[in-house]
């Protein structure tokens, strides 16, 4: 078994395998697996985020941020939930595209309850009804989410949604995830929906995904902060080495784009958009390993890495079966 590590007091690992830190589950104990799905960018991975109460999915402004079928761990005195946050439902344009929503659409099929999250902000569209669509040829329970009600100022827009939940019969909650409004009503109608069962992790995990997994992931979202619209979609980041010295963490990491403008974009006049990205990434992941971080990272071109199936299986992007 790899060595755990600590991310803001809380530890994350990547193989449980001989681990015997797994209590028995008291009486009553419920736990199970829930799966967030919706659109790209309605906000299902700060509500992940905000539910488990630590940063274990990235996110940002840009559609489509989440790439991988995340796991997040939530355990209360009651309940063990493990959370995973899918990436965005939409119609893919490129075979990292397909992958995406296979991976989306599988996890459908495999959860115990679906929490389908909507932008409550905004009518119910096209992307919502299509999700809704599938949701009907699953026997998966579903709980409709209205998500940013913070921002809400058109009354017939929860509407749309309390129409197409009634037709379905899903419960409704509203929340904010930003502001974390109404997230206690729902969670505790999730876990009445989850069968009595055992802790399937230790309580003080958080994310059963490794440190290196989390580590590209703080950088892919400091590149997604920082640069212009024609980069984000076309960046994979690699962890290539992590050297664990007494009094500091060594990491060597590259990130890799398409076209040789996007690699300019990303380096900036004399290195100064890298430095800024470096230095935001590498804050990140000093709070996941709790010491000092010395960050290298280099930029390099892969032609059309996104519309091949063997580039994508490099970057770590594969189908779930």
């Amino acid at each position: 078994m790899r060595s755990l590590s600590t991310y803001r007091g809380i530890r994350v690992v990547s193989d449980l395998t001989g681990y015997s830190a797994i209590p028995p589950a008291p009486e009553g104990f419920r736990s199970g697996f829930v799966g967030i799905v919706g659109r790209p960018n309605v906000g299902k991975s700060t509500l992940m985020n905000a539910l488990i109460g630590q940063k274990v999915a990235i996110t940002s402004p840009v559609a489509q941020t989440t790439r991988n079928r995340l796991q997040g761990i939530l355990t209360t005195p009651a309940a063990q939930i493990i959370f995973v946050d899918t990436p965005g439902i939409h119609k893919p344009h490129h075979e990292l595209g397909k992958i995406l929503v296979k991976n989306a659409r599988t996890a459908i099929a495999v959860v115990d309850v679906i929490l389908f999250v909507v932008d409550g902000s905004v009518p119910a569209g096209r992307g919502d009804q299509f999700i809704t669509h599938l949701l009907t040829q699953s026997q998966t329970p579903v709980v409709l989410g209205l998500n940013k009600m913070d921002q809400a100022v058109d009354a017939d827009a929860a509407a749309s949604y309390q129409a197409m939940a009634l037709e379905q019969g899903w419960p409704v909650f509203q929340f904010s995830a930003l502001t974390q409004a109404g997230l206690e009503p729902m969670l505790a109608g999730l876990v009445e929906r989850l069968d009595p069962g055992p802790y399937y992790y230790p309580p003080d995990l958080i994310t059963d995904q490794p440190e290196r997994f989390i580590m590209a992931e703080l950088i892919r979202e400091q590149v997604l902060h920082h640069t212009r619209e024609e980069v984000p979609h076309s960046v994979a980041i690699t962890i290539d080495r992590v050297e664990e010295e007494p009094a500091i963490t060594r990491i060597l990491a590259t990130v890799s784009v398409e076209r040789d403008s996007q690699k300019g974009i990303l380096i900036g006049k004399k290195g100064a958009m890298m430095k800024a990205i470096s230095s935001a990434a590498r804050e990140q992941i000093q709070k996941l390993v709790m010491g000092k971080v010395y960050l290298e990272v280099f930029v390099k071109v892969v032609p059309r890495w996104r519309h091949s199936r063997g580039r994508l299986e490099d970057f770590g992007y594969r189908i779930d079966e």
